[in-house]
């Protein structure tokens, strides 16, 4: 499919009803307003296309955006592209999922992950801890450096209640994520959640609310899930 065609189909599949959701999430005009289960479709369609994932983030329509993350190919996207990504999303949907998922799956996941931790920029650093939360996912456990990330679980407790909104929400995920898929650290990551304690974050006009983080490892454990590694963080 070209860029055009994809475009239009989207439009077409785009509802008032889900553009108001979207937009009380945060997300920017233009917004078409697309179910995710209509965008995977048409990403059954495309498969992974590197130069309409290109295209399709470069129009700026946060629809058109989403797909993006989805179809890309990392293994052909540059960390120039990557980053310039990171630079232009607008919205947190945009740089907590799409430029995460795109950064964790890419050879510099890591790399740019702990870089962005450190920018001043929201969505800059909110992409960076859910980009080394996709890494910690997906990657084995022999292949993490585990003294570094028990110190970044360290540094969360230190920092997340004078962090910005959207990076407060990102590490309170990156606690989780450590507790969750490495066996090693589950207990660290469910003793910095207790010195933690609740975490705010404004969520705007939604009914979404901050995962405890230590009810939510808990979960996982009595599923059987903890260490358990993805394929894909992409979703």
């Amino acid at each position: 499919m070209t860029k055009e065609q994809v475009m239009k189909e989207l439009e077409k599949k785009g509802s008032d009803s889900i553009k108001k959701i979207l937009l009380n999430h945060g997300c920017k005009e233009p917004v078409f307003g697309v179910r995710i289960g209509d965008l995977k479709v048409i990403q059954k369609k495309v498969k992974s296309d590197h130069g309409l994932a290109m295209d399709l983030f470069a129009t700026g329509n946060y629809d058109a955006r989403y797909l993006a993350g989805l179809i890309a190919d990392e293994s052909k996207m540059s960390k120039k592209d990557i980053q310039q990504w990171a630079e232009r999303s607008n919205c947190s949907a945009i740089s907590q999922y799409t430029v995460a998922w795109v950064a964790a799956e890419s050879n510099y996941g890591w790399e740019l992950g702990m870089k962005w931790i450190d920018s001043p920029k929201e969505t800059i650093a909110s992409s960076g801890w859910n980009t080394l939360s996709g890494v910690i996912a997906m990657k084995p456990d022999n292949e993490l450096d585990i003294a570094l990330i028990k110190k970044l679980l360290q540094r969360v407790v230190k920092e997340i209640h004078s962090a910005p909104n959207d990076v407060r929400y990102t590490m309170n995920g990156f606690v989780i994520g450590v507790g969750g898929y490495i066996k090693e650290l589950t207990k660290d990551a469910i003793e910095a959640s207790k010195k933690i304690g609740d975490v705010y974050v404004d969520l705007g006009n939604t009914a979404c609310k901050v995962p405890s983080a230590p009810d939510y490892i808990k979960k996982m454990e009595a599923k059987g899930y903890i260490g358990k590694k993805k394929k894909t963080v992409k979703c």
